[in-house]
């Protein structure tokens, strides 16, 4: 397998998408929270003193997503289309955030999906922390992700 951010002298560079077609792309992905019921149940009765959670949560993901190329370092700047961020209590202790965006463009969305959901997953956590500080942030990964020269991908469960 050839990484292709590492040129021939094995540094670190950003690929070239120049010559590469424009293509309908979408990637979801997705980030866990788990907290303790109470702190779930403050979220979903909108009782944090921060505010609106799952609100905040949503923006924070949305913006996260538009600045992707600023955070990580040969991420290229894309057009995105479109960014959703979906949340929805798994159990009574654990919020999953499932992220999807799209783009028109020459390389993929992937990191601006995974980079909405990490960002959207650490908003519920500065906005709950005085209340839960037990609270993890797990399963941050990809879960589809199509268009482009890699075609599509599928997370198998």
């Amino acid at each position: 397998m050839k990484l292709t951010h590492i040129n021939e002298q094995g540094d670190a560079h950003m690929v070239d998408v120049g010559e590469k077609d424009i293509t309908r792309r979408e990637a979801q992905a997705q980030a866990v929270v788990t907290m303790q019921p109470e702190t779930m149940r403050m979220i979903l009765s909108d009782q944090a003193q921060k505010g609106d959670v799952l609100g905040c949560a949503r923006i924070a993901g949305i913006m996260a997503a538009k600045r992707t190329a600023e955070l990580i370092p040969m991420c290229h700047t894309i057009p995105i289309d479109n960014v959703t961020v979906d949340i929805e209590p798994q159990t009574d202790t654990q919020l999953r955030i499932v992220v999807t965006a799209r783009c028109t463009w020459k390389t993929g969305i992937e990191m601006e999906a995974l980079t909405a959901a990490s960002t959207a997953a650490l908003t519920v956590y500065d906005m709950c922390k005085a209340a839960d500080r037990s609270m993890r942030i797990d399963e941050i990964y990809l879960l589809h992700k199509s268009g482009g020269k890699s075609g599509e991908f599928r997370r198998e469960e």
